[in-house]
């Protein structure tokens, strides 16, 4: 049971990511906070890089990047109080296959028959016609309860969908959207697969939500976020152990320095966040350890050997495979970032994520490496479970894998692990604030 004391606690948050900085920005309103940061730089998946530009310096997104107003309350809430600007998006998906000898993209008919060649190819039409059957059915299935237990990759079969719809289709949009291998997506929940299609309304021809995106890059929300935080911040300050006492935590740092805190609220991936703790029981071990991570790695670039051959499919997600499609490796995705975030065409910048061909050296702007989380039914089934650890041993957790791995997800539970550990409540109200992520109510606050 998890008791609750606002203010005048000592609290650190390791790690600065969107669950993080939320976390430590909510605490700090009413306690002392040390935000510590293993990089050089706040934000996490929020990197905005400037690229310099005969036309001027531009600033790209290279992990973060979109966001709707139906499903993120609360980073709308937020980027609401804080005053960050934003400018509408693009979401158009295209797939470029075979090295180009199969292309479309999901633009309406036009898009759809970008290769005329289509018109004519019955490999199209049954890719065609089982999109327009999954979507159809895709609400339906949530309701079927003994579909709980099954992987997309075992529905689909079981179905007997095209090989077409699925490889040429389907799991591009699930790399475009998870950053994982094919296999990784065959084994995706079925249900969980769904429903974020039909929350996100993908499964929609047309009214889907509105994407928007944050005019200057995501560095503008953090800095906005930093600037009305009242802690301490400690950059290229890696943490090596988290020690639980009897009246409090001990946080010690990569360099040998310790300091005692009231409470801890560790927002960084499961299995780093297991790795910290020092003292881990066999319930943190069995909760952190069922989740899982992918690294993929992002290249900011200009070399549009990337992106479709037909620049009528050109979308603001693309699909990029070759002949052979190696069986178990990361799928190619370029984001076409002028058109994500309305820049300045006269110089186009992509950002690809394992790319499947080499990308010219003189075009390439910066590498990243970004991690993200491999949801299968292991993970699920720990999400339903995670929130019992919070409090245990003045210690919370928070992540973006408390829900499907997005930014949304991660707010919502930096927001809820903060007003578990301190009683402050969030500065707005939202419907279903907590409705992406497993949570249980908060007990009453002290006032």
């Amino acid at each position: 049971m998890v008791s609750y004391t606002a203010g005048n606690r000592r609290i650190a948050v390791i790690g600065s990511g969107i669950s993080g900085l939320s976390a430590a920005w909510l605490a700090s309103r009413s306690n002392q906070v040390v935000l510590y940061e293993a990089d050089h730089r706040l934000g996490g998946h929020s990197n905005t890089a400037i690229v310099p530009t005969a036309y001027g310096d531009i600033p790209v997104d290279t992990g973060f990047i979109v966001y709707n107003d139906k499903n993120y309350p609360n980073l709308v809430a937020l980027f609401q109080h804080l005053n960050v600007p934003t400018i509408a998006s693009d979401m158009s998906f295209a797939a470029s296959i075979d090295d180009g000898r199969f292309e479309y993209s999901g633009t309406g008919l036009k898009g759809l028959l970008g290769q005329r060649l289509n018109i004519a190819r019955p490999r199209f039409w049954r890719m065609l016609t089982d999109v327009l059957r999954f979507y159809r059915e895709a609400e339906g299935l949530l309701k079927r309860p003994e579909l709980e237990g099954l992987t997309l990759g075992e529905y689909l079969d079981r179905e007997n969908y095209s090989k077409a719809f699925i490889e040429d289709h389907l799991l591009p949009m699930g790399a475009a959207i998870w950053s994982m291998t094919t296999i990784d997506m065959r084994a995706y929940p079925l249900h969980a697969f769904v429903r974020f299609f039909v929350h996100h309304g993908l499964i929609l021809l047309k009214g889907r939500p509105r994407w928007r995106t944050v005019l200057g890059g995501s560095r503008e929300y953090v800095s906005r976020l930093i600037a009305d935080f009242a802690g301490e911040i400690r950059l290229s300050t890696p943490v090596a152990r988290i020690q639980r006492m009897a009246n409090g935590v001990i946080v010690t740092d990569k360099s040998g320095h310790a300091d005692r805190f009231d409470d801890v609220i560790i927002a960084t991936h499961a299995n780093d966040a297991l790795s910290m703790l020092g003292d881990a029981d066999n319930l943190e071990r069995e909760i952190l350890g069922s989740f899982r991570y992918t690294d993929n790695v992002a290249v900011l670039h200009s070399d549009e050997n990337l992106m479709p051959k037909r620049k009528s499919v050109w979308s603001s997600w693309n699909y990029i495979a070759g002949r052979q499609a190696v069986d178990g490796a990361p799928l190619c995705v370029t984001y076409w970032m002028n058109l994500l975030q309305d820049l300045d065409r006269r110089q186009n910048l992509f950002v690809t994520l394992n790319a499947c061909r080499e990308i010219r050296e003189d075009k390439i702007v910066a590498t990243y490496n970004y991690t993200h989380p491999l949801f299968d039914l292991s993970a699920m089934a720990a999400q339903k479970r995670i929130w019992d650890l919070q409090g245990r041993r003045n210690t919370f957790f928070c992540g973006a894998h408390f829900g499907s791995g997005f930014h949304e997800d991660g707010l919502q539970a930096g927001l809820a692990a903060a007003e578990a550990a301190t009683g402050s409540r969030r500065p707005w109200q939202v419907a279903d604030e907590s409705g992406r992520i497993f949570s249980t109510p908060l007990l009453a606050a002290a006032e």
